[in-house]
């Protein structure tokens, strides 16, 4: 973890930035709405600047505004709190299990989870003897369509989903390899579905190929991959089953039933 510099200011350096913290400060102060005129007071701001922030707050849904003048937290700092608690549970419940499988293959093992049309790397686990020419920092991203873990979600999504990903993204490639094509991306996702393990075949980097598995939440809902990264030549097929055991274990800790993943394929939501 990076250690914070003394030098950094304890409090925003944009004035209305600060002022919309405060602003949400009293309305978190408070389970019931609150009233621009009491919101005003205790800020301190002029009732007009309070309700010009709040106004696009609002917009973002950080702030509902259940009747005129009133104001209330919004959803998307739920879904947000949501997503950073879903993030750090995984991780605690994965760091073990991703060892001991790390222990077995003697290759980096890595946990990811989406975040809009990237997949994020939020943990690893991995030696300086797995040959590995390139190994990802935790906390770098990369397109979904060009890695494991990322077409394990998109093949959870629809159709629609999909086509409209490949549309704002244009499917740019990194390698040779890389599935550029919609028609040739949907077949692929096709054959995750069905085996419920997705593979990137030198797709991001040429020399690394990569095998992944699912990671299921408690509502048994995809939340992470996680997967073997390996030198091309090196790949073995016989980690799959392993693999799918480590995410099915990791899965059960975070209280997705086993006898429901024993059962599971990516369906398309």
């Amino acid at each position: 973890m990076t250690k914070r510099s003394d030098n950094l200011p304890t409090t925003p350096t944009v004035q209305v930035i600060e002022r919309m913290f405060n602003l949400l400060e009293v309305l978190a102060s408070r389970a019931d709405p609150v009233s621009l005129k009491e919101i005003s007071e205790k800020t301190g701001l002029h009732p007009s600047t309070a309700h010009r922030i709040l106004n696009d707050l609002t917009i973002g849904r950080f702030v509902d505004r259940p009747e005129a003048g009133s104001y209330r937290l919004g959803m998307r700092l739920l879904e947000l709190g949501n997503l950073v608690k879903a993030r750090l549970s995984v991780r605690d419940a994965a760091l073990v299990p991703m060892r001991e499988l790390h222990k077995l293959i003697q290759q980096p093992v890595n946990l990811s989870v989406r975040q809009g049309d990237e997949i994020v790397y939020v943990e690893r686990a991995y030696s300086e003897r797995s040959g590995m020419q390139v190994v990802r920092a935790i906390g770098g991203r990369a397109p979904l369509h060009l890695t494991s873990v990322g077409k394990l979600f998109l093949a959870a999504d629809d159709p629609q989903r999909v086509r409209s990903y490949a549309a704002r993204t244009g499917l740019v490639g990194n390698t040779r390899n890389s599935l550029t094509q919609l028609a040739t991306l949907e077949r692929e996702l096709s054959q995750c579905r069905q085996a419920g393990v997705a593979r990137d075949n030198e797709e991001l980097e040429l020399g690394v190929r990569c095998m992944a598995a699912g990671v299921y939440d408690d509502q048994c809902k995809l939340v992470a991959g996680l997967s073997i990264s390996a030198p091309a030549d090196r790949i073995d097929e016989n980690w799959v089953l392993k693999l799918r055991a480590t995410a099915t274990e990791i899965s059960a800790a975070l209280g997705c039933p086993k006898a429901h993943l024993a059962a599971t394929r990516l369906e398309p939501r």
